[in-house]
């Protein structure tokens, strides 16, 4: 069973997925942190964010285990995994590795923002996970300031309207969701709330028929 868990920035995917993952005993893939990694390594090489063909260059040759997850999060490697998720060669170059991850015998549980579209369109179950905008900036300062990085709410919001816009509005995969997804609105829901609806759409997804191997076009 292949589980897809997209949706924007904050909404609550990236802990409903490690849940599921958890609940149904199968791996689990953070896509975003792929292109966390290039937007990383990017800023480490000293180039230009917006630098395609540097970004290409990095996604042919880069080794994700060199990165630590806390070297990966923050505002400023955020902002920079969203341009650089923008180019189609970053795309292209690291769709097969989560397909791939997504082949593992049993299944898998994948979250990011084009996993229901793009990389596994016949998974199982699909979830587009969302929150308004003003409920994912409060939890998205929650979470910098657990970190130490204490950020204006004001500031955080303008990010995440910013990282929507470009999300939605690139020409390559971009943030939507799938016709057969579910919309699971996280805005007045707790952690518990939120997974065992999630789980309710999962199980009513298994009770719908039989498994589709993801792959099948």
């Amino acid at each position: 069973m292949v589980i897809a868990v997209d949706g924007p920035a904050a909404s609550g995917k990236g802990t409903l997925a490690r849940r599921l993952s958890a609940h149904y005993g199968l791996p689990y893939l953070d896509t975003g942190l792929l292109y966390r990694m290039v937007a990383r390594a990017m800023l480490d090489g000293g180039h230009d964010i917006r630098d395609a063909g540097a970004a290409e260059d990095i996604v042919s040759r880069f080794d994700g285990s060199a990165f630590t997850e806390e070297a990966l999060r923050g505002r400023e490697i955020g902002e920079a995994a969203s341009v650089v998720a923008a180019m189609p060669a970053v795309r292209s170059g690291l769709i097969e590795r989560q397909r791939r991850f997504a082949a593992q015998p049993g299944g898998a549980v994948l979250d990011g923002r084009d996993i229901g579209t793009v990389i596994c369109p016949l998974s199982q179950a699909k979830l587009f996970v969302t929150a308004t905008p003003e409920v994912r900036a409060a939890r998205r300062q929650k979470e910098l300031a657990g970190r130490g990085e204490p950020a204006p709410f004001d500031g955080i919001l303008a990010d995440i309207r910013r990282r929507d816009a470009r999300d939605s509005g690139r020409s390559d995969a971009p943030l939507r969701a799938a016709e057969d997804a579910v919309i699971l609105d996280t805005s007045a829901l707790t952690i518990d709330e939120a997974l065992a609806a999630a789980i309710a759409i999962v199980e009513r997804r298994r009770a719908a028929g039989p498994e589709q191997p993801f792959t099948e076009r």
